[in-house]
């Protein structure tokens, strides 16, 4: 997991200059089919990059966005009218069952389809009419690590090509990647002071929400710390009764609306006493809470999780570590999980 993660800036650099000029005739493909609307299909970490898409795809380009249901299809035999309407399927191996069926339900009912995944070979990727490598490599570990962030990027890029823009506001974050690599001792600091945590809650608005879910997915399948993941909005709408002292949160601020609308939900959190950790360029640390600040000057908010979540990576690693358990060794895990 470790070298894994030292891998990300490496196969940014990759996506962004072998990787963009393939995406981009993808995107004017679809872009010229003129798509209705947008479904996205994923499981696990990867939905987490889908949910990451949806905010893209209804932002940036005003097209109605949804997660799919596979169960529609795959379980109840349902049979939408998906003329005209634009499928992706993200998945880093490509060969999971479901997948691999809905995708093709998808294309029988009239979807464009476009397969994301590391695996141009994989079942996934000969089923979708489209189909988009994310050039992370060979992934070994269990806990995906680099290509979440490889997803990411060739979905930023997938947008952008639909929006016959070029992406070059993407040029910095390898760089700033390796900075964030470099500060592991900062990151095992903040992780002694959550070795014994029985639980933690995850926060985020707008586009860090995806990178809330995928942080708690992390720190539950490497260290089992049951981690619970809401919007801001959602945690006031209920969920803010179960925060005390001893529970930590960790909330995602990025640089912008996303951020400044999460803001009365930090507030709360400060007033109920929260063991609150703030990752963003401003995290306004004081005596009750922790920080990571990230470096974000020039980088536009629709691109800051691929950053968000790097130290959010390493911090699951190095709080398993501290706990006595193996990252690379996950208990009832498999690196290719087939559901149906």
């Amino acid at each position: 997991m470790a070298g894994e993660m030292a891998q990300q800036p490496d196969v940014l650099r990759r996506l962004l200059t072998e990787g963009a000029p393939a995406i981009r005739e993808t995107a004017r493909a679809i872009a010229a089919r003129r798509p209705r609307f947008v479904l996205l299909t994923a499981r696990g970490t990867s939905d987490h990059a889908a949910l990451y898409a949806k905010y893209l795809l209804e932002i940036e380009l005003g097209k109605p966005c949804g997660l799919t249901s596979m169960s529609t299809t795959t379980a109840y035999a349902a049979t939408p009218d998906l003329t005209d309407v634009l499928v992706i399927t993200v998945s880093q191996s490509g060969g999971s069952p479901d997948l691999l069926a809905s995708t093709r339900a998808a294309r029988e009912a009239g979807a464009i389809t476009l397969a994301v995944t590391n695996n141009p070979s994989s079942p996934l990727a000969a089923a979708s009419e489209f189909h988009i490598d994310v050039l992370a490599g060979p992934e070994q570990a269990l806990p995906a690590t680099k290509t979440y962030t490889a997803e990411l990027l060739a979905l930023y890029l997938l947008v952008q090509g639909l929006r016959d823009t070029d992406g070059t506001a993407a040029a910095a974050l390898p760089e700033l990647a390796e900075r964030i690599l470099q500060r592991r001792a900062e990151i095992t600091t903040l992780a002694a002071r959550y070795r014994f945590a029985e639980r933690m809650v995850l926060t985020s608005r707008g586009y860090g929400y995806p990178t809330a879910k995928e942080a708690a997915l992390k720190l539950m399948e490497t260290s089992y710390i049951p981690a619970l993941s809401y919007s801001g909005a959602d945690l006031l709408h209920g969920p803010l009764a179960m925060v005390d002292n001893i529970s930590p949160v960790i909330a995602i601020v990025t640089d912008g609306k996303g951020g400044q609308a999460l803001q009365p939900v930090l507030d709360r959190l400060r007033d109920r006493g929260a063991d609150l950790m703030v990752v963003g360029p401003k995290p306004q640390v004081d005596a009750a809470s922790a920080g990571f600040a990230l470096a974000t000057e020039g980088v536009p908010e629709n691109l800051q999780p691929i950053l968000e979540i790097i130290p959010l990576q390493m911090l699951a690693h190095e709080i398993t570590l501290a706990r006595g358990q193996d990252p690379d060794a996950p208990r009832a895990l498999a690196k290719v999980t087939e559901t149906s």
